[in-house]
């Protein structure tokens, strides 16, 4: 199995680089919007996102990784059945459950289709798999409940800066970054770019130097060689490469100057991020601390108030500042989010008082669906607003306080009836489910039959 790069020897920065990306200091002190805790037992690492000393994301991952959070990871399958009717192929990846292929993210080379009528052909699933071929894949989401993890034949590999697509001719730059980056990067990946293989420069390239971005490519480019080759000589069902560790991979995703601190209660997983951080994103290196539990007075996640947050952010019932409330239930196939003004009596007009409830839900929602890692079709039911233009000004607040998440969404406009629906990408199990197991006696339904009347 091939295992992803978590150090390299750095590359050699001039003064100037340096000082231009280690971002703001005051006092000696790094300073920035956001910090990462990250607490170690021996049942599983927690990885907490504070903004400020508010808690805005929180990811839990445990050692049988292997089984539940597979996401990135890139198998040698064994398909197990096709189904035409539902243009889907189970494949058998080496996990308790098949994981799920659909029609869309098989890869196929056209001019091995042949078309009748000289049109471009558009083949079925069955015309491109069949039972016991071997297919090169990787996960895009994990296994959740009784769902088996979804594949896709669009292989890539991330690497801090870049992410290469195997076996493709293009090339993009993430549109997050100015025209002037753009440019400047452009040309640089017009020098680096491998042969046979496509690349995407990540936001993370912004002032960063060529030299940098040519040892991640060929980082990469020599991890997908070592793939290759264990692919030609390995039976399916095998796994060819997994993920680093969760506190690695949020790192390499997120960590940059607007972060003030990695703060690690762990000395191993400081030891291994401080290397990789070290070697890859040298001129924040000085920003991953280790917490000594034996010197500290508090645990770490209460020196940061991590535990008593996250505490209110498994119940159902949320309060807005001016005395409203988010009531959040989880239902098999959505969620359903309450909007009430509770105790916010307002001042002047009930229209009003209802629109500044309504504003503050949208900014407190968007923040507890990013905590609670909800996913999949979300209903909010805000408080019922005659004016139509009051309604366009809670979406469009909703929307800009979304744009800070990373994960897909999709919103639609608040109907006549107060309705608002939504979707959210589901990569993985959300807060509720990573921190909880199903009650026996009632299997998740919240109550108990009474034995006693029931005959």
């Amino acid at each position: 199995m091939v295992e992803a790069v978590t150090y390299d020897e750095p590359v050699e920065l001039d003064e100037k680089s340096m000082r231009g990306r280690r971002g703001r200091t005051r006092k000696g002190q790094a300073v920035g919007r956001y910090l990462m805790c990250v607490h170690v037992t021996d049942r599983a690492t927690q990885i907490a996102v504070l903004e400020g000393r508010r808690l805005i994301e929180f990811r839990v991952s445990r050692p049988a990784d292997d089984v539940s959070q597979i996401h990135g990871n890139i198998y040698l399958g064994r398909v197990q059945n096709v189904l035409p009717g539902m243009e889907t192929a189970f494949v058998d990846v080496g996990t308790p459950k098949n994981a799920v292929l659909y029609r869309g993210d098989v890869q196929y080379d056209p001019e091995d289709i042949e078309s009748g009528d000289g049109a471009p052909a558009k083949p079925r699933i069955e015309d491109l798999l069949r039972p016991k071929q071997s297919i090169l894949c990787q996960v895009t989401k994990n296994p959740i409940g009784e769902k088996g993890a979804r594949l896709t034949q669009d292989v890539s590999l991330a690497g801090r800066f870049v992410v290469l697509v195997p076996n493709s001719s293009g090339f993009g730059i993430s549109k997050r970054l100015p025209d002037s980056e753009r440019k400047r990067l452009r040309s640089i990946l017009e020098r680096v770019k491998p042969e046979g293989h496509g690349l995407i420069v990540r936001t993370a390239a912004e002032k960063v130097t060529a030299a940098e971005i040519e040892r991640d490519v060929a980082r990469l480019v020599g991890q997908w060689n070592d793939i290759s080759k264990l692919a030609k000589s390995s039976s399916a069902p095998a796994l060819l490469y997994r993920e680093p560790e969760a506190p690695l991979r949020l790192i390499r995703e997120e960590l940059n100057s607007d972060y003030r601190g990695v703060i690690i209660d762990d000395r191993q997983l400081y030891s291994e991020v401080s290397g990789y951080v070290s070697s890859i994103i040298r001129p924040l290196a000085d920003r991953v601390e280790h917490y000594d539990t034996k010197k500290e007075k508090l645990p770490l996640f209460e020196r940061y108030y991590v535990t008593e947050q996250l505490k209110k952010a498994l119940e159902p019932k949320v309060w807005l500042p001016s005395g409203g409330s988010l009531i959040i239930e989880h239902t098999e196939a959505l969620t359903v989010v309450d909007v009430n003004t509770g105790k916010n009596v307002g001042k002047s007009s009930l229209e009003e008082t209802v629109l500044a409830n309504n504003l503050e839900a949208a900014d407190e929602l968007a923040r507890q669906l990013r905590l609670r890692d909800i996913g999949g079709i979300i209903v909010v039911d805000f408080v019922d607003m005659e004016v139509a233009a009051n309604r366009a000004q809670v979406t469009k607040r909703f929307r800009e306080a979304l744009a800070r998440d990373k994960t897909r969404t999709q919103v639609l406009d608040i109907s006549g009836l107060g309705l608002m629906e939504m979707t959210r990408k589901r990569s993985g199990e959300g807060l509720l489910e990573s921190l909880s197991d199903i009650c026996s006696d009632c299997s998740g339904r919240g109550f108990r039959l009474l034995a006693d009347l029931i005959d």
